[in-house]
């Protein structure tokens, strides 16, 4: 029975895409992909969302990777992106269902520093239960230790709650700790439906 509806962040509930945040700094295609890959495929990235490296130190790794003419514009879209993430269309209308059907509603990231930026773009967060993230526990999804944690910390049931996220990796690992998944793709309506069929 599922009681508990715990919403990842990025591409369930705001839209984070890296290319859109580049092109706003850099025109060529190449030069874009190549901005992605340094930047937000660099393991220093995952280094944010763990607590462990700054913005500084992220920056100057990617750069390394990179001619000296993108630096700037690396530095930039580092500065931006948390301001250009808002909330997917119908995302206000989708929770209101979840709590219209009475669940409680978490929010589970993998996030940095800069969360508070993001969270204001997020409808309806005053009305979540809890949230919980990663560079403020040093754990990451999927690890099945920051589930257990998140459930620890909110005194629940992982059985009674559903974790959703659009990285079938982190419902898995959600899985793991003994939680119950779903994999986000765009279709709020198809979540509804789970989430009614088994509350």
């Amino acid at each position: 029975m599922i009681r508990n509806i715990v919403l990842d962040m990025g591409n369930v509930l705001l839209d984070f895409d890296p290319v859109r945040f580049t092109k706003r700094f850099v025109q060529e295609d190449e030069d874009v992909r190549a901005i992605v890959r340094a930047l937000f495929g660099c393991p220093e990235w995952i280094g944010g969302d763990l607590g462990t490296y700054s913005d500084e130190e992220i920056v100057a790794c990617a750069c390394k990777c990179l001619p000296e003419r993108l630096h700037s514009a690396v530095k930039a879209v580092m500065e931006d992106f948390y301001r250009q993430m808002p909330a997917y269309p119908g995302t206000k209308e989708m929770i209101e269902g979840l709590l219209g059907m009475g669940f409680d509603l978490y929010l589970l990231s993998n996030v940095g520093i800069h969360y508070d930026e993001m969270r204001k773009n997020i409808p309806l967060i005053d009305k979540f239960k809890g949230e919980f993230l990663s560079y403020q526990v040093n754990l990451l999804k999927p690890q099945p230790e920051i589930f257990t944690a998140f459930c620890e910390r909110f005194r629940l049931n992982p059985e009674n709650c559903l974790f959703v996220d659009d990285s079938p990796a982190n419902v898995f690992g959600a899985m793991r700790a003994g939680m119950q998944g779903f994999v986000f793709r765009g279709e709020a309506d198809a979540l509804l439906q789970f989430a009614e069929e088994n509350k």
